[in-house]
């Protein structure tokens, strides 16, 4: 009889635990829907081909978005070019060369958890510092994806390193075992089969870079056209959303702010979408 009891307690803890778990789950997944129903029900009927492809600067309309779309890219693009090579290769350091407990490694890592923790603020500042001022960069694409490039170092660095912890070490012994060398090995066989994890890292961080604005306002300017280098200024969407969300005095301003937010949801999405699917193929691959 009292096992009995016992095991009905334990049976009541878990259906709680259990409740709990469904919840908070559930409650997450709730606030996801809920933001881009509000963003999309009022953004959606203020979207159309005209709004996303305008160049206003060129056209006169003031709510076409693309110079934005254009300078957005260029932000993406240029900080994954500089920041993903540095973040990978610092994690192949840390997880196949370093050795274990070493005060160099306990140094980096201490770095980079103090660079994941300082404000975007401070980077902004940071860069309009030393990037458009010490080094004469000026108010630029490149300025900003130096900035962000730091910004989101920790995330590829900390991501990157436990997808390479989790391959089996029976892999390199394997390889070592049949002559292979140690960067045959980490290229051909160590690299594809963290590459999921590598690739989630990047979305990571390509959501971080088109999330921010601060940094993007101090050191890319907010100047509202299509940049012709790396070299010009640009506003990219999130910036421009700032923008209109601090001058919303007309019903129009309100919609262009609504609109822009759209595009910026479905421009993550695809993103997103686009990077998974990229991640499950290799997945497959390695399997």
């Amino acid at each position: 009889m009292d096992r009995t009891k016992l095991k009905q307690a334990r049976q009541f803890k878990d259906a709680i635990f259990s409740g709990f778990i469904w919840g908070a789950a559930a409650l997450t997944v709730g606030f996801l829907f809920w933001i881009m129903w509000y963003i999309l029900s009022n953004g959606l009927q203020h979207v159309d081909w005209n709004f996303i492809t305008d160049d206003y600067t060129r056209t006169g309309d003031e709510q076409g978005i693309f110079p934005m779309i254009v300078a957005t890219l260029y932000m993406v693009l240029s900080s994954i070019a500089i920041a993903a090579p540095l973040g990978i290769m610092t994690a192949i350091y840390l997880t196949e060369y370093a050795k274990i407990g070493s005060k160099l490694v306990k140094i980096i890592r201490f770095c980079t958890e103090s660079l994941a923790g300082i404000p975007s603020i401070i980077f902004g500042l940071f860069g309009m510092t030393f990037f458009v001022g010490v080094l004469g960069l000026g108010f630029s694409i490149l300025s900003g994806a130096l900035t962000l490039s730091i910004l989101i170092l920790p995330v590829i660095i900390r991501t990157t390193e436990e997808a390479l912890m989790a391959v089996p070490q029976t892999y390199r012994e394997g390889s070592f075992g049949l002559g292979a060398s140690k960067i045959y090995t980490i290229w051909r066989l160590i690299l594809p089969s963290a590459m999921p994890g590598i690739i989630t890292s990047v979305i990571l961080s390509i959501g971080r870079v088109i999330g921010e604005s601060a940094p993007v306002f101090l050191t890319a300017g907010m100047v509202a056209r299509i940049p012709d280098s790396l070299m010009d200024s640009g506003r990219t969407l999130t910036v421009h959303l700032y923008k209109l969300t601090t001058e919303l005095f007309t019903i129009e301003e309100w919609n262009q702010a609504y609109g822009t937010a759209t595009v910026l949801i479905v421009v993550v999405l695809l993103i997103n979408t686009i990077t998974k699917l990229i991640a499950s193929r290799f997945s497959t691959a390695n399997y």
